[in-house]
């Protein structure tokens, strides 16, 4: 499932082609994704203008002029791709019809917003924009990584008294929002923390590196244009390249890349899902 940088990234390529535009028309090609769409999901979008263009947590938010927030979540395998002409980005000619092609926006100004997506696991929702904080996929989330609401002492609060592993502690959308298993693994691993030591034991300094760490890493993955190991593409279809710096993520039995560590990279399975770090240094 794409991570904050993807999302992010994604963000970034359609801003040019979506912020400040209309909607001229918007082809919902089937019933539902995930879940139903909303009612009349064509006509309320048809002729709005996307004031804004923003991220929560993995979530895209377009502001609408209509008052209405259109909410967008890529799932497992979703795209976004701008065809046409967008300022900012190169031009690509539209591209005929795909199968998987579920939702097209034609907008003002040239571009087209295609969402695509073969495993169907992504959503899209429309509501009132007073009310999208409280979306029931918005409401708990946590703050975001990059915002100035996170940091070691915030860490420190929320995780005292918690026996759950730090990786599992930050994988918690309630606790942060937007970090997944990739770069939860490679901010651990940069960090020097050991993802099964209890977050409640970490002390308050250590987590305050993590915190400036997390920044770090989320902010060069959004600079490569994110990890693309299965579907994730950016918006002009390019692929991210951010896997080729990975420090941990998938590198079992491969030597550590931390500066003056020899150790090897270990996996081991934590709450279901592939845990990568080093034994030698992380602890």
């Amino acid at each position: 499932m794409p991570e904050l940088p993807e999302v992010e990234t994604v963000r970034r390529g359609l801003a040019p082609a979506m912020e400040g535009k209309r909607i001229l028309g918007a082809d919902i090609r089937r019933p539902d994704l995930r879940w139903p769409f909303p009612h009349d999901m064509s006509a309320r979008l048809t002729g709005a203008r996307v004031d804004r263009l923003r991220r929560r947590s993995k979530y895209i938010l377009a502001d609408l002029d209509s008052a209405e927030t259109l909410l967008i979540h890529l799932g497992m395998s979703g795209r976004m791709t701008v065809s046409g002409n967008a300022p900012g980005v190169f031009v690509h000619a539209h591209s005929m019809p795909q199968k998987h092609d579920h939702v097209v926006f034609d907008m003002e100004g040239g571009a087209r917003v295609i969402f695509n997506d073969p495993r169907r696991f992504g959503a899209m929702d429309l509501v009132a924009t007073s009310r999208i904080e409280t979306h029931p996929l918005l409401a708990s989330l946590g703050p975001e990584p990059l915002g100035n609401g996170f940091s070691g002492a915030y860490m420190a609060s929320t995780f005292r008294g918690r026996k759950m592993p730090v990786k599992s502690a930050l994988l918690d959308q309630k606790s942060v929002a937007g970090l997944g298993n990739i770069y939860v693994c490679e901010a651990l691993n940069r960090a020097g923390i050991n993802p099964g030591r209890a977050a409640g034991k970490i002390s308050e300094e250590r987590l305050e590196r993590l915190a400036a760490v997390i920044r770090v890493v989320l902010r060069e993955a959004i600079e490569a244009g994110g990890s693309s190991l299965r579907d994730h593409r950016q918006a002009t279809g390019e692929l991210g390249y951010f896997q080729h710096s990975f420090r941990a993520y998938g590198r079992q039995g491969e030597p550590c890349r931390n500066p003056g560590c020899s150790g090897q990279v270990r996996r081991i399975v934590q709450s279901g899902r592939s845990t990568f770090y080093c034994p030698s240094c992380q602890r």
